[in-house]
């Protein structure tokens, strides 16, 4: 840091420990008139509403009491980011008083996209869940729970109260880097997946969160570039994923994005905020920015954010200056303050605040090997290469992925430390820590040596191709390890494999015909070997206990049943957009934010920076569709053991439900994911299929079941941006039913009056 700089940053720490030392005094003054309010306070009533509790609180509190609810503390850890409060932060993401003479305790806040941020750094343990992606391929509610409910457990015995997860983006961009924190490219499905697992956790009694409202489908110049989309597509894709998540996770706080929106930034965008959230949605909880993602005082409090993170740049002494000026009304600050609180109370951080314990390690392995066990994709299996049979396979030579030491994660601040440290030492010197390759001790040669003890397996690094097809060429069967890193703060510059994966595997396969490949991956990929090998198997980020998950579905003991929750492309040139994003070098300048990774750096510079998102709803596989494309592997998708069949599609326009029989005509037990599709009218502007609802289905040899799927007609509805409603247009709507996007055998209709 420059001396100049230091200057900066000694003055504004002197102007923050002002400020606090005058708040505290004022606190010091009220306690001492009010200390018995704390035990006999009518909000302590836990039979009142959290409304109720709150608007009674609101009442108590002086204008400094109000406003320390209104912004962060700072970050332990990070020296541009230091309050005199910043050492409250449990080693977390940040801290926000509470005022303790009403007993209304501060929130203590971390990261914990897939598991707790930054455990081992802190000297604690905590479960790494499969990722965010990895997990909506489950396409199951029950592991979204159970997802979120062992997150809550382990931040609360950390003792955190609140937590930073729970991504609904959609992946309109498969090249962002934080696709693998985020739950696909369709509304209902990310949205279902999403809020589910953000209600069982906010249920363990810490405070939910759904991030990042709103279009912040993509890590290139995600500081400042401006998402241009229209209302109407906006609302019909992206805007519908969070308002499902919202609606079933009921969370205490929504965080506001870094990227502008339609011009103005996500955390001052009074359209999407005060508009959208508040009015339309109901949102009662407070809007909380990412970190550092405040740009304004008093347009960004008109237009709806509640609390800064994870300074007071904005909402504290300016705001207290803007309030006592007035130009920003008191009414706008007591409804911050009343939806920070109504937060407190709905979560239940105040009835039950957390208590420091010991993780539950085992029960954390458990959850984590089952999610991974259902969120496995098997996308190629020819007859004789899975499951592995023993009796036929002596010899496997496994290749590349550190495959013998762990398997990969997904970085920036979702990233879980692994016990230990990280598996490898990832070579080169460009990658920082924020972004540096981290494999988990879990190793998958271990875990299929256990399930298969007389075979004999073989490793090689497959940093050397001519190496590895040796190996493959003499063994019985060949299985290649390859990964993708993603993380935070990067997009990656093509879906192709990196470092030369590709050729690996082509030589590979090329010296047995026996190959499968592995992903581990957090997001699409590309495969242009495709079929010159047997097996394809998608891992995503296995978590914890991938290693053993994957082993089960290799021997069979587990019958994969995993679904893509996104599309799998050809090639890069057949995405709405071809190109790789990148900042217009005419933006660049030297301190570009990109460059200091600075959020409040000077964004105006690059205000002409933005991405035009003009496929509109058309997300996914509705583009493909909208196209007449052909993907490698369509939304939907996934593969079993064993094989099932459709028949018999009703139905019921009244009731809007789909009625249907799947039998399965193979020979293992498995669950099928049953899929039903909704197209509009004929006449239509938008003529492409959506998911309107699934339903899992377990089923024996032979077994056949009558399945009832409920239509969601809210993703069958457009939006009208003249008359700012939806509308759910009279006629004859087409109902299809199968087993993913492109494969809808049955066709019915619903009628609509």
């Amino acid at each position: 840091m420059s001396p100049v700089g230091r200057q900066m940053q000694n003055r504004r720490f002197g102007f923050y420990l002002l400020y606090t030392v005058i708040a505290a005094l004022g606190m010091i003054i009220a306690t001492s008139v009010a200390a018995a309010q704390v035990a006999d306070g009518p909000w302590m009533n836990s039979k009142l509403s959290p409304e109720e509790r709150a608007d009674m609180v609101l009442k108590q509190l002086t204008l400094d009491e109000k406003l320390a609810l209104l912004h962060g503390n700072g970050m332990a850890h990070v020296p541009q980011w230091q309050m005199p409060l910043s050492q409250l932060t449990n080693g977390g993401a940040g801290y926000v008083e509470g005022v303790k003479r009403l007993g209304i305790p501060p929130l203590v806040i971390s990261d914990a996209g897939y598991g707790v941020r930054d455990s081992g750094a802190n000297g604690r343990y905590s479960t790494a869940m499969p990722s965010s992606l990895g997990a909506a391929a489950s396409w199951d509610q029950d592991s979204a729970c159970e997802f979120g409910t062992v997150i809550g457990q382990e931040l609360r015995a950390q003792g955190f109260n609140m937590t930073l997860g729970g991504g609904v983006d959609l992946a309109r961009e498969p090249r962002n880097g934080r696709s693998f924190e985020y739950a696909g490219e369709d509304p209902l499905l990310a949205g279902t997946v999403v809020g589910n697992l953000m209600k069982c956790e906010q249920a363990q009694h810490v405070v939910g969160d759904i991030k990042h409202y709103v279009m912040n489908d993509q890590e290139t110049g995600r500081f400042f570039v401006n998402s241009v989309i229209s209302k109407r597509a906006m609302q019909e894709s992206d805007l519908l994923a969070f308002h499902i998540a919202i609606s079933i996770a009921n969370p205490g706080a929504v965080m506001c994005s870094y990227n502008r929106i339609n011009g103005d930034f996500g955390c001052e965008n009074s359209y999407t905020l005060r508009d959208v959230l508040e009015q339309e949605w109901g949102f009662r909880g407070f809007v909380i920015s990412d970190w550092g993602g405040t740009h304004s005082t008093e347009k960004a409090s008109a237009a709806g954010l509640d609390q800064e993170q994870p300074m007071a740049d904005f909402f504290g002494p300016k705001l207290k200056e803007a309030v006592e000026a007035g130009r920003v009304p008191m009414s706008e600050i007591d409804d911050h303050a009343r939806r920070v609180l109504y937060a407190e109370f709905l979560s239940g951080i105040v009835d039950d605040p957390p208590q420091k314990s010991v993780v539950d390690v085992e029960k954390g392995f458990e959850v984590a090997q089952r999610v991974e066990e259902k969120s496995i994709v098997l996308l190629k299996n020819s007859p004789t290469v899975l499951p592995i049979n023993p009796s036929r396979v002596h010899t496997i030579a496994m290749i590349g992925g550190h495959a013998d030491v762990g398997m990969i994660s997904g970085g920036g601040s979702a990233q879980v430390d692994p016990p230990g440290g990280n598996a490898i030492m990832p070579p080169g010197k460009g990658a920082t820590i924020w972004q540096k390759p981290v494999w988990f001790p879990t190793s998958p040669l271990e875990a299929l040596q256990t399930v298969l003890p007389n075979a004999k397996i073989d490793f090689d690094p497959g940093t050397d191709p001519k190496s590895a097809a040796n190996l493959a060429k003499s063994a019985d069967l060949a299985i290649v390890f390859a990964y993708q890193c993603l993380a935070e703060d990067m997009d990656v510059p093509s879906l192709s494999l990196p470092d030369n994966q590709d050729a690996l595997i082509e030589q590979v396969a090329a010296a047995n015909p026996h190959t499968i490949v592995v992903l581990e991956t957090g997001t699409a990929v590309t495969m242009p070997w495709i079929d010159k090998v047997a097996g394809v198997v998608e891992a995503w980020y296995a978590g914890s206990s991938g290693h053993k998950a994957l082993a089960n579905v290799f021997v069979g003991d587990v019958n994969p049943a995993g679904k893509l929750p996104l599309s799998f492309p050809k090639s890069e040139a057949d995405l709405p957009h071809p190109d790789a994003p990148k900042i217009p070098s005419e933006s660049r300048h030297a301190g570009d934010v990109a460059d200091s990774g600075a959020p409040t750096a000077d964004a105006s510079a690059h205000a002409g920076y933005a991405v035009h998102y003009d496929e509109g709803p058309e997300v996914g596989y509705k583009w493909y569709e909208a196209q007449n494309k052909k993907p490698l592997f369509p939304f939907g998708f996934g593969l079993s053991y064993t094989t099932y069949a459709y028949s018999g599609l009703s139905v019921d326009s009244t009731a809007r439900t789909a009625r249907f029989t799947v039998k399965n005509t193979g020979k293992r037990t498995g669950t099928e994911i049953a899929q039903v599709y909704g197209r509009l009218p004929k006449g239509s502007d938008e003529s492409f299929k959506r998911l309107a609802g699934w339903k899992r289905i377990t089923l024996a040899p032979g077994e056949s079941q009558i399945v009832t799927i409920a239509i969601d007609d809210r993703v069958l509805k457009t939006f009208d941006e003249e008359k700012n409603a939806w509308n759910l247009r009279p006629g004859k709507y087409q109902v299809l039913a199968g087993s993913s996007s492109d494969n809808t055998p049955l066709i019915a209709s619903l009628a609509v009056r």
